[in-house]
């Protein structure tokens, strides 16, 4: 790290003065101060980037942000990242497995001082360490337009959880997602960040997988969630808590009022977690999303957690794939929905298990009462290929005909379904409406089909785009164009055997 080394002069003429010194990270903001006119003779590095130059110079850089961080590249000794040359004027940059280093990671963060364009920052893998993370803590106290920060997998250690943990205390930025996911945080640092969050109030989304927080650490986390106010989303998958930890984390969770989404997967809650969670689900009123895949949890603590469910109002989404569940335990998690007329549950995940079709029929009468509710399995014991293919039969292709019957669009057909008459609906209302609808019958299988194609990644399907031009989705033309079949996955399935040449353009092919 060459920090040392101040600008040599323009011209002879120019008056020598005192070099800055750099040996301080306070220098980053005078660094980033400079003058960035200076400079006018293209050094080796800044001539192989003459490649790199756009078309609307002037409308991209009147602010002199490529100026600024070419300047602050050769303050601090590193080559520029042609990307971020040609990005930093849009709202997401990502900078992911750049080789960037502390020192480059300064040089990142003095042009990102005054820069007002960037949203979300992508720097995950770029071995940043606790310096880089000090010069992102500095331009964080200047940047007020940086909302979204990914400094995952960076080596950050005990040092750079103190850094982040002093800055999370001001409650000064504009940051509201964190992702700290790989960065060998262990219990220490688990103590340090928590008692930052516990008065933070601006962090919402935080992402804390993939370290080594133990017991100790979710005692830690447990203490930060009775009295954080911030948090909405917390991931804290892959990490080492059992028994004793889960027990805790729960505790805080009881007294949490505003986290909606928490991920716990991969950890070792085991039974004795999952009855604390139960205790947790008949008491907390804002989870939404709760994953527990993969802890060890048997039917014994699925029995625990369906006790709270069968009280809780406000949770839509349960994974418990990858534990060690039968039938019984998959009955017990169902038959809890039944008996809450209030529960809002529309998915749960236990893909891992194997069910036989008693279980489907009694579901199917939980769904009558429950229509926004989907249960992923993994098969039905005894079902043929041949019946399971029968309920598989391509929903898109029912929708089609039913639309061409009735001379309206799929787009019209899906747009009846909505209330508000808008082209995008939630999972779950789309799911009850597509139920609950008697124009084009559906199993729930072939619903949920429908919404893996529509769905957003969002927990919002929308089927604006299908009021296109092509003839599978209702669209004016008629005809298929070429193209068509790789880019809307829609119809593929039905023709994916045809050759692409005139006619696998035929409608009557679909």
């Amino acid at each position: 790290m060459d920090n040392e080394e101040p600008l040599e002069p323009e011209t002879e003429d120019e008056p020598k003065t005192e070099p800055a010194a750099q040996d301080s990270d306070k220098a980053l903001y005078c660094e980033a101060e400079a003058s960035v006119a200076a400079e006018k003779e293209k050094s080796g590095w800044e001539s192989s980037e003459t490649d790199l130059e756009i078309e609307d110079t002037e409308k991209l850089f009147t602010t002199g942000q490529r100026e600024l961080y070419l300047e602050a590249c050769k303050l601090v000794g590193v080559v520029p990242v042609s990307y971020f040359i040609r990005n930093m004027e849009e709202s997401y940059v990502n900078l992911n497995h750049h080789g960037l280093g502390p020192t480059g990671t300064r040089a990142i963060a003095i042009a990102l001082v005054s820069n007002t364009s960037i949203v979300t920052l992508e720097l995950a893998d770029n071995h940043i360490t606790e310096e880089g993370a000090l010069s992102l803590v500095e331009m964080l106290q200047e940047n007020s337009f940086l909302q979204d920060l990914n400094i995952s997998d960076n080596e950050l250690g005990f040092k750079g959880a103190s850094t982040i943990s002093e800055f999370l205390q001001r409650n000064t930025s504009s940051l509201l997602n964190l992702q700290l996911s790989g960065n060998n945080f262990r219990d220490e640092s688990a103590e340090l960040l928590c008692q930052a969050l516990s008065a933070n109030y601006r962090i919402k989304m935080l992402d804390l997988s993939h370290n080594e927080f133990s017991d100790k650490g979710g005692e830690h986390v447990g203490q930060m969630l009775a009295l954080n106010i911030g948090l909405q989303s917390l991931d804290l998958s892959w990490n080492h808590f059992h028994i004793r930890g889960a027990v805790a984390l729960c505790n805080g969770l009881r007294a949490n009022v505003t986290l909606q989404k928490l991920d716990l997967s991969m950890n070792g809650f085991g039974n004795e977690g999952a009855t604390a969670l139960g205790e947790v689900l008949r008491l907390n009123n804002s989870l939404v999303y709760l994953d527990v895949s993969s802890n060890d949890i048997s039917n014994e603590g699925a029995a625990k957690i369906s006790k709270g469910l069968e009280i809780n109002e406000s949770l839509k989404v349960l994974r418990l794939y990858l534990n060690p569940l039968s039938m019984d335990g998959a009955m017990s998690l169902i038959l809890s929905i039944k008996r809450n007329t209030k529960s809002k549950m529309e998915e749960i995940d236990i893909s891992n298990v194997l069910v036989s079709e008693q279980f489907t029929k009694t579901l199917d009468g939980v769904c009558a009462i429950h229509p926004q509710l989907d249960v992923t399995y993994k098969a039905v014991q005894g079902f043929s290929a041949k019946k399971m293919a029968l309920l598989w039969t391509n929903p898109m292709k029912l929708i089609q005909s039913y639309a061409d019957q009735h001379q309206i669009t799929v787009a019209d057909f899906f747009k009846s379904l909505n209330p508000k008459g808008t082209m995008t609906m939630s999972v779950g209302d789309f799911r009850k409406a597509m139920i609950q609808q008697d124009k084009v019958p559906m199993s729930r299988y072939q619903v949920r089909e429908l919404i893996k194609k529509l769905d957003e990644k969002t927990g919002m399907v929308n089927f604006s785009f299908l009021s296109g031009p092509c003839w599978c989705l209702g669209g004016a033309l008629r005809i298929m164009k070429p193209g068509c079949i790789k880019n809307c996955g829609l119809c593929y399935g039905s023709i994916k055997t045809a050759k692409f040449s005139q006619d696998a353009f035929n409608p009557s092919l679909a």
